[in-house]
């Protein structure tokens, strides 16, 4: 499995880096693509040299799209014609998506989650709610869509991941080299 993550400056810091450390760590191949050249800022003045940019990456290489939120991150990856395009693709290819906090209404203003259960930070919950099946949980999966809704819930998506794209083994492997607790468990 290769993920592609799109990194927008406002990126939430948490949200990167827990799901790129997790899913490097079960032996995932993550490419950190950059909207721009250059050291992307997050939200929290962290700085982040990505792998690549943006232009230089093809959907057909990847088998998941995760989108990060923070703000303004998830603002400026909704704002980017090229993510929403890679977003559609994605899931007309039938290949896994993966949002968290704000970065579901990338998902809405693609058309990728109408008529779809997802989660968000609750400050968007109504704006998901007015397409998708909205659900209070912290880390949701409808096939090959995974949400989940805040900083907070950003190492149980990575490790929700890790399980999806390369099995329950893997996944309890890494909880249990980190000593990762994560609820519902």
């Amino acid at each position: 499995m290769k993920v592609l993550v799109p990194l927008a400056d406002g990126f939430e810091e948490i949200e990167v880096m827990t799901i790129v450390d997790i899913l490097r760590r079960a032996e995932v191949e993550v490419v950190m693509a950059g909207l721009r050249d250059g050291l992307i800022e997050g939200a929290h003045q962290v700085r982040v040299q990505p792998d690549s940019t943006l232009d230089g990456v093809k959907a057909s290489d990847f088998e998941v799209l995760y989108l990060a939120g923070g703000f303004p991150g998830f603002v400026n990856l909704r704002e980017d014609e090229r993510v929403l395009s890679l977003t559609r693709e994605m899931d007309r290819a039938g290949k896994y998506i993966a949002a968290i906090c704000g970065a579901p209404s990338v998902l809405v203003k693609s058309g990728v989650l109408k008529g779809r259960r997802a989660t968000v930070n609750p400050a968007g919950r109504e704006e998901v709610a007015a397409c998708a099946c909205y659900s209070p949980e912290r880390v949701v999966v409808d096939g090959r869509l995974i949400t989940s809704q805040s900083p907070g819930t950003a190492m149980e998506l990575a490790l929700k991941m890790v399980e999806v794209l390369a099995g329950k083994e893997a996944k309890e492997k890494i909880k249990a080299q980190i000593l990762a607790v994560c609820p519902g468990d």
